[in-house]
């Protein structure tokens, strides 16, 4: 396989009929494990270099996948062989780490070792502890605490202001009460791209939790880009029952994407990574 061949096996997201065929079952999750490469760097471009160099890995000794474990576990846990044995943020050839990949790696020394991992494969990946513990290779005990902690120490180190973008009123009340649960303030909720220009300019967030499809049938992928035009760069989190739409390749993509219908667990630990990981890059066009 060549190194456009991998390129566009990261970039596959179609529904596929796997039919036991082993390519296709981890061609059907690679858009999965890009999100959570992404959520782990903060960054796209070196979220998408672990995930080729996952492939390559597999390719040069498939024994790392554990059929046993299934595809999806599989895939995850030659992922985190990868991501151990590097001991740093990959970055392009010949390439200096960024700004951003230098504080996210400051910033993430500070937490316990594995433990943000274990938070999202838990969370924004929905593995069972079972399944984190075999991806991780810890204990399922190890697996349980290693979230834990993670969610204390990143919700001990925060607080901001954050603002929704949800046109439900149900969904919208509910994200407001686990944010403000959580000790941050809710600067308002916006149902449509107008409302949303209108309160970021009243009210500056430090974090922006947007739904894909508003009231109007605005766009809130519009609203965000607008908001972070005019107010400067800051993290966000989409919400949408159709993730796999956002999850193409093909222009740059959210690093925290929720899925609808989402827990307060998800968004939890999506508010806290994406205020303690502040280079989080948003979607753009």
């Amino acid at each position: 396989m060549t190194k456009s061949d991998q390129t566009a096996a990261v970039d596959t997201t179609g529904a596929a009929d796997t039919r036991g065929d082993p390519v296709a079952d981890i061609a059907a999750e690679l858009p999965y494990l890009r999100r959570y490469a992404r959520a782990l760097t903060g960054n796209q471009d070196s979220g998408d270099r672990y995930a080729v160099a996952t492939l390559e890995a597999i390719l040069a000794d498939s024994s790392i996948l554990d059929g046993k474990a299934g595809a999806r576990v599989g895939l995850f846990r030659a992922f985190h062989s990868v991501w151990n044995s590097s001991g740093s943020l990959l970055s392009g050839p010949g390439a200096d780490p960024s700004a951003a990949e230098r504080k996210a790696q400051a910033r993430l020394s500070a937490l316990t070792p594995q433990s943000r991992e274990a938070l999202l494969l838990r969370t924004i990946e929905e593995f069972r502890i079972a399944e984190i513990a075999q991806i991780m290779d810890v204990t399922e005990d190890e697996a349980e605490e290693l979230v834990a902690t993670a969610l204390r120490e990143m919700e001990a180190d925060v607080v901001g202001k954050v603002m929704v973008i949800e046109d439900e009123p149900l969904i919208a009340m509910d994200i407001r009460n686990i944010v403000e649960d959580m000790g941050h303030f809710v600067t308002g909720v916006a149902r449509t791209q107008t409302e949303a220009l209108a309160l970021g300019d009243k009210d500056m967030p430090d974090l922006i939790l947007a739904d894909i499809q508003l009231a109007d049938n605005s766009s809130g992928i519009d609203a965000v880009n607008d908001l972070l035009e005019r107010l400067g760069q800051m993290p966000v989190v989409f919400i949408t029952a159709f993730p796999r739409r956002l999850l193409t390749g093909e222009k740059p993509e959210p690093a925290f994407l929720i899925t609808k219908p989402f827990t307060q667990e998800q968004v939890r630990s999506a508010v806290s990574q994406a205020l303690f990981f502040a280079s989080t890059e948003t979607l753009m066009h």
